[in-house]
């Protein structure tokens, strides 16, 4: 970023200028913080690190899946200032933070603003996560249905169940064991000692990953992201405001970012890798390579939505990180961490971190 290439009329440019987050916590462990304040220990953070105030934001894109439908504005109007702009509310589910990058950065590449602030924020309830609204169609009744043809249904949490049994058919496929999803947990937990943002800081032995309580067939509890109460948040500029400010050293530009949603394979193929989103993952990942002008081969570090340890190994083929079939060989070979081919979730990912959903896809920055 220190020695950025001449203005390109014919593309516009987005970098992120300044980030910010709170520690992701298990819902309610701090006594009267509750989302507003979430937000602005995040966004104060990330405009602190950009060096602009909140004045120069022209717009504001703020995620939460649990919530009225103006809490976007409540958040900001009384932790960050009352200036006018346009606050637009995101409810992605799990994708809610990157739906919000990705809004704000659109609004950036298109030249319809220069300076524009992306958040996410959660304030979730212990436990499981369930439906809310009994009086109508369900949003994932087609996505069940896949996993009924497939298995059937069990007494357990319907989430650890489809990605559970998304992982269950790889183990049918290709040979893959248990053992292979309890290294990814332990890898996680192993990762998070390290970030002082981590909802969970304590490293777990193998055998201890294998032996906590079952949720689902092979997954067990430290398979599996918790619910969490969090924020995170990113400034996001164009090229000239970049310039304007003389911010160059430490503008990081988003080379590429793509968003794919459910394609006809996801429902049509009876598989449960398809319907926990392979293809989606798959396609994504393939646009964002051919848009940058990289190869997985170029990648260092990921971090990826492992809501379950079935689906970090599943993501792992998807992205490319290695060929299809062969997740185990890649975790037993330690490909997947520090010393291997790829640092995957250094963060500790969702199984450790923590799943805020709001402020879960910008964890990494």
């Amino acid at each position: 970023p220190s020695t950025m290439a001449p203005a390109n009329k014919n593309k516009n440019k987005v970098y992120v200028i300044g980030v910010g987050m709170t520690k992701f916590d298990k819902p309610g462990a701090r006594d009267d913080y509750d989302y507003p304040d979430m937000a602005k220990e995040a966004g104060q953070k990330a405009l602190a690190d950009a060096k602009v105030p909140y004045s120069a934001i022209e717009q504001a894109c703020v995620g939460y899946v649990y919530g009225d439908s103006t809490c976007g504005q409540r958040a900001l109007y009384h932790s960050l200032g009352l200036t006018g702009i346009p606050i637009i509310n995101v409810n992605n589910n799990c994708s809610t933070g990157s739906t919000a990058l990705f809004m704000a950065r659109q609004l950036v590449l298109g030249g319809l603003a220069d300076c524009v602030l992306a958040l996410g924020f959660e304030k979730m309830e212990r436990g499981s996560l369930s439906a809310k609204y009994m009086d109508r169609t369900n949003p994932m009744d087609k996505h069940m249905e896949v996993m009924i043809n497939r298995y059937g249904i069990a007494a357990a949490p319907a989430a650890p169940q489809m990605f559970g049994n998304a992982g269950r058919e790889h183990m049918e496929k290709y040979g893959t064991k248990p053992e292979h999803f309890a290294k990814i947990a332990w890898k996680n937990h192993k990762h998070s000692t390290n970030n002082p943002y981590s909802q969970f800081q304590a490293e777990y032995s193998l055998d201890q990953v294998k032996g906590s309580r079952k949720v689902f067939e092979y997954l067990t509890l430290l398979q599996c992201c918790p619910t969490s109460d969090g924020a995170a948040a990113a400034v996001l500029a164009s090229e000239a405001f970049v310039r304007k400010h003389h911010l160059e050293k430490q503008a990081v530009e988003i080379l590429a970012q793509e968003m794919v949603t459910d394609l006809a394979s996801t429902f049509d193929e009876n598989s449960c890798i398809k319907m926990v989103g392979y293809d989606m993952s798959h396609t994504a990942a393939k646009k964002c390579f051919n848009s940058a002008g990289l190869t997985p081969n170029d990648i260092d570090v990921v971090e990826l939505h492992d809501c379950f340890s079935a689906n970090e190994l599943i993501t792992y083929e998807a992205l490319g990180l290695c060929p299809e079939g062969k997740a185990g060989e890649f975790i037993d070979r330690g490909d997947n961490t520090y010393g291997g081919k790829v640092v995957v979730n250094p963060s500790g990912g969702l199984i450790s971190k923590g799943h805020p959903l709001g402020a879960t896809g910008k964890r990494g920055f």
